[in-house]
């Protein structure tokens, strides 16, 4: 058995490899299914990981550089990585914690404020905002349901702004659509 020492932030497996981030580092760990190292991936920029996720449909890694972007990845072609999209706009920024893949993108999640953003892969295209009901005080992860409902791990609920919950989302609450 292997222990990945280091602050790991984030954790994703294509086939039979799994690929690792850790806090302050621009090193895509990469392992086989047994955990047997394999060649680093380099990402020159890439400074503060803090998730990574995988879609099946395009073969690219998405990796959240905390408070600055994300990543695009092929897991193909190791050295062709880019700056995919940047999370600072002239409205504001997205604060990006954690990522999942959904039926239509990529689901952005923001702690503070807490909401949802999910973007089209094949445009970068801003395609919903999701946001909290008032209680969730901070969101730390989402993900789509087969269902199209969103479960999200939070902080704050009706009875108890500091307590940590898993709840559903259903479309009643503050769902945006941008296309």
């Amino acid at each position: 058995m292997l222990y990945v020492v280091g602050d790991v932030t984030g954790v994703t497996q294509l086939d039979d490899i799994v690929y690792v981030v850790s806090r302050d580092s621009p090193i895509i760990k990469t392992f086989t299914d047994t955990l047997s190292p394999l060649a680093d991936i380099h990402v020159k920029g890439m400074n503060d990981p803090s998730d990574i996720v995988v879609s099946r449909d395009d073969r690219q890694l998405y990796v959240a550089d905390y408070y600055d972007c994300i990543w695009r990845v092929s897991v193909d072609d190791q050295s062709s990585y880019v700056k995919w999209l940047t999370t600072k706009s002239s409205t504001g920024r997205v604060n990006v914690n954690t990522l999942s893949v959904t039926s239509r993108g990529l689901l952005v999640t923001s702690r503070v404020p807490p909401h949802l953003h999910e973007y089209s892969m094949a445009d970068k295209r801003l395609l919903r905002v999701v946001k909290m009901p008032g209680y969730v005080k901070s969101l730390y992860h989402g993900v789509e349901t087969t269902r199209g409902t969103f479960v999200i791990c939070h902080e704050g609920t009706s009875q108890d702004e500091e307590q940590w919950a898993v709840s559903e989302l259903f479309s009643c609450y503050n769902i945006n659509y941008t296309s």
